[in-house]
């Protein structure tokens, strides 16, 4: 298995069933791995965040292959190839915006989008962040309970994903995920 290029303390590593999850704080870009999500909008418009440096780092190439796809309605995801980047595919994720109702059913739905497109698309690794907790307003807290619920649910379905990483972009997020890692699955 091989770790991603930052070095980090912050990291926790569980076995479910065949799959390795992880929890990591850093650059959902720097992970050696097959595709990363990405929290997309609707309209697959790549902006700010994580969107911004993909594109960024991606080169014109990946909205391109969004224009092409159009939309995606929240609680949904599209694939797409990565550009310059070194992944094999970025997967953009609808999330919802706190407020706009039913977000809690909105975010396991594009969770579990995430994880069943790249199942379906045979690959072994994935590196996901924290779903609609930036711009969209998510309380970190409740995004972490239902991301990891939800990967929880997919990886004991049998899955080909040998590893799937939730990359956390600051402390704050990343002691959030990891208490409630501890607290176990509910």
């Amino acid at each position: 298995m091989s770790m991603p290029d930052t070095n980090t303390d912050k990291r926790i590593v569980i076995q479910m069933n065949n799959t390795t999850l992880e929890l990591v704080e850093g650059d959902i870009t720097d992970f050696d791995v097959e595709a990363i999500v990405n929290p997309a909008n609707e309209k697959l418009l790549l902006g700010g965040g994580v969107a911004g440096v993909i594109k960024r780092k991606g080169g014109p190439s990946v909205q391109e292959e969004c224009r092409r796809i159009g939309s995606t309605p929240t609680g949904t995801a599209v694939i797409t190839g990565a550009g310059k980047l070194k992944y094999r595919h970025i997967i953009h994720a609808v999330g919802p915006k706190m407020g706009e109702g039913d977000e809690d059913r909105k975010l396991s739905s594009a969770v579990r989008a995430s994880l069943a497109l790249a199942d379906r698309h045979g690959l072994k690794s994935l590196a996901m962040p924290a779903i609609s907790t930036g711009n969209y307003g998510f309380p970190m807290d409740r995004a972490a309970r239902i991301t990891l619920t939800e990967v929880h649910r997919y990886l004991q379905g049998g899955t080909k994903l040998q590893r799937v990483i939730v990359v956390l972009y600051d402390d704050t997020a990343y002691k959030s995920f990891a208490r409630e890692l501890r607290r176990g699955f509910r």
